[in-house]
């Protein structure tokens, strides 16, 4: 009798302890997050970033949303695995709507959040013994510094006012805010020195997000954007995204797959790819270094980029110089200043070499000399005899971005910085030509593109078949033409 009693009571212990390992492991499902066969890489980019005003521009089911409960998870609890952390964190989680907050930012952190450092929560609307249900005003989390978190919990169509005066360690934005509360959701976190991190689908077109944040229109240091498409998520069925591929039009298909931006012209340089193109900047052997490329401005800024070649044809941006509202003399101080540091090579004239637009020959307006000619009086050679056709050089440049076999030939230096704004912003208008606005960079690109020869400069050395070869055929030659 003994023994079965005490056969029972271990089964029931057992039991218990297999509840007890599901229930663990059902509430903390962060800790599954990303440790798998899979995993989502662009999701730990994002993590690992330190930049503080971090965006996902991504496609519906890319992943980004789950990244943004993920990092609001952490940093409330204070188990960020790549950030420094603080205990008693504030922090606001912003979605379009309460409705939206309900059913997509709130059910992702509830998800990831384990309930047992939940302190309590205060509810909008709802009970809080069904927080899935209502809609959240605030949780109030155990951090495991010692401290109390609080993650609350806004929605745009309350209005800028209701985002005054709380001081805060960071914002999340689930999907794209209006600029105001964007503007005053900075001003919350400047006193702690927090975060603001955003994760959304552009389907609004060219927004303010579009020169805030991607084209980074300041230079911010701080900013930092990425894109996640469906590619991207490694939990995604493939055959799913490409039957839902083929019922997406182009505008559509460039939002909700690869979260890109769109404008009804398009991208004049859609090959362009920054993750590609843009590299890291090394030094770029004298044998490379080709040519300089200057648009001219006054008001408009002056643009000019240095342009190195290597012997297979690749095409290197490896400096720039883009200023407005200065004189050819601080120019070309500037430019020479960049040629002296980066050991750029001299023409045989004792003076470096550009490509100009040729509108550089005309007199300025004290009407005595010439751009070109004040160009050269100050160490500078300019050649103005560019062809500086628009739609030919598009396509020339087109084809280095890929050209027939879908390579890239041409690859810019990341402190290149206007060049690789320019390109992000490049729209075709209504008229099939492109927007006159923001191009001085691309000029210039185009300059050099289209008047770069299409061969090669690798200097090849003869094997001594070929040299063979070539003695005996010119040794028929002259045995049959006697010369």
């Amino acid at each position: 009798m003994k023994n079965k009693e005490l056969k029972a009571e271990l089964i029931k212990k057992l039991d218990d302890i297999t509840k007890e390992i599901l229930r663990r492991k059902n509430n903390d499902k962060l800790k599954y997050y990303n440790t798998g066969e899979k995993k989502h890489l662009k999701q730990i980019e994002f993590h690992k970033c330190t930049k503080k005003n971090r965006w996902v521009f991504g496609g519906n089911r890319s992943g980004k949303t789950e990244c943004g409960a993920v990092e609001t998870v952490w940093f409330a609890c204070g188990i960020h695995p790549f950030k420094k952390n603080k205990k008693n964190v504030s922090c606001w989680v912003v979605s379009l709507s309460s409705q939206v907050q309900r059913d997509v930012a709130q059910s992702k952190i509830l998800y990831y959040l384990n309930p047992d450092l939940i302190v309590d929560i205060i509810m909008s609307q709802g009970k809080k013994e069904a927080p899935y249900l209502g809609v959240i005003d605030t949780i109030i989390v155990k951090n495991a510094l010692g401290g109390t978190s609080k993650i609350g919990f806004k929605s745009c169509d309350q209005g800028r006012e209701k985002f005054q005066g709380t001081s805060l360690d960071f914002v999340w934005f689930d999907e794209e805010p209006p600029f105001d509360i964007y503007l005053e959701c900075k001003m919350r976190v400047l006193d702690r020195c927090g975060e603001i991190f955003g994760t959304m689908t552009p389907l609004k077109g060219l927004t303010w997000v579009y020169n805030e944040i991607y084209l980074n229109e300041h230079n911010d240091d701080e900013v930092w954007c990425e894109f996640m498409s469906w590619e991207d998520n490694p939990f995604l069925n493939k055959k799913e995204i490409d039957a839902l591929s083929k019922t997406l039009n182009a505008d559509e298909l460039n939002a909700r797959k690869y979260g890109k931006f769109t404008s009804f012209g398009g991208l004049v340089y859609n090959e362009f790819d920054e993750n590609l193109h843009v590299i890291e900047p090394f030094n770029v052997p004298t044998d490379w270094q080709d040519i300089l490329s200057i648009d001219p401005g006054l008001n408009n800024p002056l643009s000019c980029h240095w342009y190195a070649c290597d012997y297979d044809g690749n095409v290197y941006v490896v400096a720039e110089h883009y200023e407005a509202k200065r004189d050819i003399q601080y120019h070309s101080k500037k430019i020479i200043e960049k040629c002296e540091s980066l050991n750029w090579k001299k023409h045989t004239n004792g003076q470096y070499l550009a490509l100009i637009d040729s509108a550089a020959n005309q007199k300025t307006l004290n009407g005595v000399k010439s751009v070109a000619e004040l160009f050269y009086d100050f160490g500078i050679t300019v050649n103005t005899k560019v062809n500086k056709d628009l739609f030919s050089g598009i396509q020339r440049v087109k084809s280095y971005f890929k050209n027939a076999n879908g390579e890239p030939k041409l690859f810019i230096f990341k402190t290149c910085v206007n060049l690789i704004r320019e390109l992000k912003g490049y729209f075709w208008s209504d008229a099939d030509v492109p927007i006159k606005k923001d191009d001085h960079a691309l000029d210039e690109l185009r300059y050099y593109i289209l008047n770069r020869p299409d061969v090669p400069l690798r200097k090849v050395e003869k094997t001594i078949i070929q040299k063979d070869k070539e003695r005996l055929i010119k040794k028929l030659k002259m045995a049959k033409y006697g010369t």
